[in-house]
C-alpha cells in the first residue's frame, strides 16, 4: 500500500533529476569514542529533519578497523544511520592494500545489515610506502569498482569520486578525465566529486565529462569553511590552495572562529546558486566534518532544509531505510516514544506487516543488545540524567513532578522516549496529561482522537497529499494496583472503552476478552486502501510490557543503595500496573473521563 523506498541511491538522484527539484546529501566520519557514536547518532536524528537524499559515512576516518561491528566502525556508523535513523546510507569503501577477499568479506557484511550503496574508492597510499602495496589485489578504484559488478552484479549501487581540478596525483587534467570514465565504464553509477572553490570549475568539469562521454549523474561536493583550523586542514588533506581573496578574508578574522563559519556560509551559499543557475546540477553533497551549524544554515538560506514542511512524513512513526521494509505498514503502538528500540527487536524478521498486522506471535521479538548505540556510557551519562530525573526523589509526587517536567518540555526525555522532545500533538491534552500525574498515574504514551484531519497538518498530518488521517484517542500509564482496582470499576460505565493491563509479573486485567487487534490510527488517500499504520495489538503487548517495566532500572541505578529514591521505583516497579486504554468512539469520546471521575472531590 506505500512506495517502497528505492533501494539505490541513484534512483533517487535521478528521480530528483527527472523532476527538476533541488536536493542534498551530508558526509559523516566515524567517531573514535563510543561517546562520539552516541553524540553523532543523535545528530542523523536532527539532520534527517532537513529530509536529505542520504547520507555517506568515510572509510576507518576514525581509527581502528572500520569493518568491526563496534560503534566506531564505518561499517556500523552506516548501518546505524540505514536501519534506525531512516536515512538511506552510503559506504564508503577503500581498496588499497587490500585482498579480493577482504573486499569480499566486507561487501557481505554490507550486504546483510541492508546497505546497497558503495562509494568506491582507492584510498591514500600509507604515507611510509614509496611503492604501491604487493599484497594488493586492486590497482584502482576501477578495478574496485569491476570486482564488485564482476561479484554481485547490480546488486550494489556504486558511487565514485571525481575531481574537478583534477587528482592530485595526477599531473594532467585530461588523463584523469579517462580515468574517471573508466571507473564510470567499469559499472559506476554517479559521481561526487571533491571539493573546489569556484563554481566555474565545476561547471567546466561537468562539461568536459559530458564530451568524452560521461553521462551519469555528476554531484558537486561543498565543504563549508567552518573555522580558521579546518581551511589549513583542509588545504592539507586536498593539496589544493583556496583562491587569494578567500584566504585573505579568512586570515582578517583567524582568531574568530564564528565570523570565518559565517564567511563560510556566505561563500557556500553564492557557489550553489551560481552552480543551479547554471543547470550543472540541482543537488549538493555536503562534507559535514561531523558538525551541523553551518550546512544547515546554508541550506536554509538556499531554501532547502526541510521543503515539504515538518509534517512531511510517510508514516506516522519512523520509517527504516533498509529496502527489505521498505512494504512494512503497520506497527503497534507500544513503541511510538522507541522506534528504535522497535526498529532492533524486529530487525531478524523475513517479512513486515503491510495492511493488517497478522499473527504476531509468529516472528519473535528480538532482545535489545544494540541499544547502546543510542546511550552515552552511563558513568557519562549518569550526571545529565540525574539533573533531568532528579537528585533525590522522597516522595511519589515527586516521580509526578518529573513526568509533568517532560510533558512541559522541562526535560528533553524520560526512560520511554528516545526522542528530544515531545510529538507536537501533546500539546493538545497537556492539561489533561499534567493532571493525570499529579494524581500519580504515570503516563509514558498517548494520542489524541482525531477525524478526519488533512494529511498535510503541521501536526497530525502524514502521508501523501490530499487525504485524511484518523486517530483514537489512546492512554498507556503506570498505576498503582489500588487505584487501578478503583478505575476498572468506572471503565464498566464507559462502553467504548477498551483497556489491557499486566504486572510486572505477568498478572493481566483486560475488558476485551477474545479482543482483536484495534486500529488507533488509520489515513484515507486517494486511490487507496485505507491505511492503518497503528494498532493496539494484545500479543504483542506483555512484549513492551516487559521492556516498560527493565526500564524504570534505567532511572533506579542513578541512586544509592538504601535510598529513598531507589525504594519508590523498585516499588513501582514491581507492584504497579502498565495499562493502554482506547477509546473506540473518536468523534465523541472522551478518554479522560473515567479519570475525571475516579479523582472526582479531591
Amino acid at each position: 500500500v506505500w512506495m517502497p523506498i528505492p533501494g539505490k541511491i541513484v534512483e533517487k538522484i535521478e528521480a530528483r533529476e527527472e523532476e527538476g527539484l533541488p536536493f542534498f546529501s551530508l558526509e559523516f566520519f566515524p567517531p573514535r569514542t563510543k561517546a562520539g557514536s552516541v553524540n553523532l547518532f543523535a545528530r542523523f536524528d536532527r539532520m534527517a529533519a532537513g529530509d536529505p537524499l542520504f547520507i555517506d559515512v568515510t572509510w576507518g576516518a576514525g581509527g581502528g578497523d572500520p569493518s568491526t561491528t563496534d560503534c566506531t566502525g564505518s561499517l556500523c556508523v552506516c548501518s546505524t544511520a540505514l536501519n534506525y535513523c531512516g536515512l538511506p546510507s552510503m559506504l564508503h569503501l577503500t581498496c588499497v592494500d587490500s585482498s579480493r577477499d577482504s573486499i569480499r568479506n566486507v561487501l557481505e557484511k554490507a550486504k546483510e545489515t541492508g546497505i546497497r550503496n558503495i562509494l568506491a574508492l582507492r584510498g591514500d597510499l600509507p604515507v611510509d610506502l614509496t611503492v604501491r602495496p604487493k599484497t594488493s589485489d586492486f590497482k584502482y578504484a576501477s578495478d574496485l569498482v569491476a570486482f564488485i559488478r564482476e561479484e554481485y552484479g547490480d546488486y550494489f549501487g556504486i558511487c565514485v569520486a571525481g575531481y574537478p581540478n583534477g587528482h592530485p596525483d595526477c599531473d594532467d587534467f585530461e588523463t584523469d578525465l579517462m580515468y574517471l570514465k573508466k571507473k564510470v565504464d567499469a559499472g559506476a553509477d554517479f559521481i561526487i566529486t571533491q571539493l573546489f572553490f569556484e563554481a566555474k570549475t565545476f561547471i567546466h568539469f561537468v562539461k568536459r565529462c559530458r564530451e568524452i562521454g560521461i553521462e551519469c549523474p555528476i554531484i558537486p561536493g561543498v565543504l563549508p569553511i567552518q573555522s580558521y583550523a579546518s581551511i589549513r586542514h583542509l588545504m592539507k588533506l586536498s593539496k589544493l590552495r583556496p583562491p587569494a581573496a578567500i584566504l585573505e578574508e579568512i586570515e582578517k578574522h583567524k582568531d574568530d572562529d564564528v565570523a570565518i563559519r559565517k564567511y563560510g556560509v556566505s561563500i557556500s551559499v553564492k557557489l550553489c546558486r551560481e552552480i543551479l543557475e547554471s543547470k550543472a546540477a540541482n543537488g549538493f553533497h555536503f562534507y559535514t566534518l561531523n558538525r551541523e551549524v553551518a550546512v544547515k544554515e546554508i541550506l536554509t538560506e538556499l531554501g532547502m532544509w526541510n521543503p515539504k514542511g515538518v509534517a512531511s512524513k510517510e508514516m506516522p512513526w519512523l520509517t527504516s531505510a533498509n529496502e527489505k521494509r521498505s512494504n512494512e505498514g503497520i506497527r503497534p503502538i507500544f513503541w511510538s516514544g522507541r522506534p528504535k528500540s522497535y526498529l532492533m527487536r524486529t530487525k531478524d524478521w523475513d517479512e513486515f506487516p503491510n495492511g493488517r498486522w497478522g499473527d504476531s506471535s509468529s516472528p519473535a521479538f528480538g532482545n535489545l543488545s544494540e541499544y547502546y548505540l543510542f546511550r552515552a556510557p552511563p558513568s557519562s551519562d549518569a550526571a545529565q540524567r540525574r539533573a533531568m530525573w532528579g537528585d533525590s526523589l522522597e516522595s511519589f509526587a515527586e516521580i509526578g513532578q518529573i513526568f509533568c517536567n517532560f510533558i512541559q518540555g522541562k526535560i528533553t526525555r524520560l526512560p520511554w522516549s528516545e526522542e528530544a522532545s515531545l510529538s507536537s500533538e501533546t500539546k493538545h491534552i497537556e492539561t489533561q496529561l499534567m493532571f493525570l500525574n499529579t494524581h500519580g498515574i504515570f503516563t509514558t504514551n498517548s494520542q489524541p482522537a482525531v477525524n478526519g484531519v488533512p494529511s498535510t497538518d503541521p501536526v497530525y498530518g502524514w502521508g501523501e497529499e490530499e487525504g485524511y488521517v484518523y486517530q483514537k484517542a489512546y492512554l498507556e500509564f503506570f498505576i498503582a494496583p489500588d487505584v487501578f482496582e478503583k478505575l476498572m470499576k468506572i471503565f464498566a460505565n464507559y462502553r467504548s472503552i477498551r483497556y489491557h493491563a499486566l504486572n510486572r509479573d505477568g498478572k493481566m486485567f483486560t475488558n476485551d476478552e477474545g479482543g482483536s487487534v484495534n486500529a488507533v490510527t488509520w489515513g484515507a488517500f486517494p486511490s487507496k486502501e485505507i491505511i492503518q499504520p497503528t494498532v493496539v495489538d494484545p500479543e504483542s503487548f506483555p512484549i513492551w510490557k516487559d521492556e516498560a517495566f527493565e526500564l524504570w532500572g534505567e532511572w533506579r541505578e542513578l541512586y544509592e543503595k538504601g535510598s529513598t529514591a531507589r525504594a519508590l521505583i523498585k516499588e513501582i516497579r514491581d507492584t504497579y500496573f502498565l495499562v493502554n486504554v482506547v477509546d473506540n468512539d473518536y468523534v465523541k469520546g472522551n478518554i479522560f473521563a473515567p479519570f475525571q471521575k475516579l479523582f472526582e472531590g479531591e
